[in-house]
């Protein structure tokens, strides 16, 4: 059993390795790939499949100290988990859209597939880590079976793949995993899926268990709040202030939610992410 238990460690620990983001076996996807439009995250406009102009011959950006600095503060929240890496050296197998460009439409065109199939892969194992959710672990198993054989197929099939029904499959599956380890906490917890939060003020606030799935809560002060057990899926935090909460054991959290937030020294955080540079 020991032998086991190992074993299952060490294959979760190197799932979440190929999910990280590694950005030297990549051809600058998300720099290249993806458009982005002047505003506060983004000092200029850039068309989707246009190199951006940071962008160095060796795939490296040129600011990436100063990202901030130089108003691309959108730069430094993304995360393509692993995705760029996945479609630069698997499903291109290494050859790059400047070595190749009329592979170029194609590696764009496949990118945010794999970017969002790797997001579901993340989550799909961190609900693979609750205790609480165990009775659905088959079926969150078989889930990260087939989310991980399409993320791994050909350029052409991921073309054809139908991201919003498995989105919708996997989010479910995730739901109730969520609602199983959320039980944990006594009484009744706030539900607030959805909902405009932008600029609310929460310091302090019990949010133990909340349901704060896909939450507006832009530049909310969350200062001191307790989100043990929240439900975090999608749940915007740009600029949110997070100074002194406690974050431990929030269920979903991805490290682009806390790179996108303000935070300090005193902000509790999951062991498996890191504290912001910034903070």
């Amino acid at each position: 059993m020991k032998g086991s238990a190992r074993t299952v460690s060490e294959n979760r620990e190197a799932r979440r390795l190929d999910l990280l983001s590694d950005c030297g076996n990549c051809f600058g996807l998300c720099c290249v790939a993806l458009p982005f439009a002047r505003s506060a995250d983004f000092a200029v406009n850039k068309d989707a499949g246009k190199p951006c102009g940071n962008l160095g011959q060796d795939f490296r950006c040129g600011i990436h100290p100063q990202l901030r600095q130089k108003g691309f503060t959108g730069c430094t929240v993304f995360d393509c988990f692993g995705a760029g890496q996945k479609v630069s050296q698997v499903t291109f197998g290494g050859t790059s859209w400047r070595e190749a460009p009329q592979s170029a439409p194609q590696m764009f065109e496949v990118f945010p597939v794999v970017r969002q199939l790797h997001e579901l892969l993340w989550y799909l194992d961190e609900a693979l880590g609750l205790d609480a959710a165990r009775k659905l672990h088959g079926e969150l198993r078989r889930a990260q079976d087939e989310v991980d054989g399409l993320a791994g197929g050909t350029a052409e099939e991921l073309a054809r793949v139908d991201v919003g029904a498995v989105r919708m499959r996997v989010s479910e599956l995730l739901l109730k995993a969520g609602e199983l380890a959320r039980a944990a906490v006594p009484g009744k917890k706030r539900n607030h899926r959805g909902a405009d939060l932008i600029g609310a003020r929460l310091r302090g606030a019990d949010l133990r268990g909340a349901n704060l799935r896909g939450a507006y809560l832009i530049a909310a002060d969350l200062t001191g709040a307790d989100l043990r057990l929240a439900d975090v899926v999608g749940a915007d935090f740009r600029d949110a202030d997070l100074r002194g909460a406690d974050l431990t054991g929030a269920l979903f959290l991805t490290q682009a939610q806390l790179n996108a937030a303000r935070g300090d020294a005193a902000t509790r955080l999951p062991d498996h992410l890191a504290r912001p540079a910034h903070w």
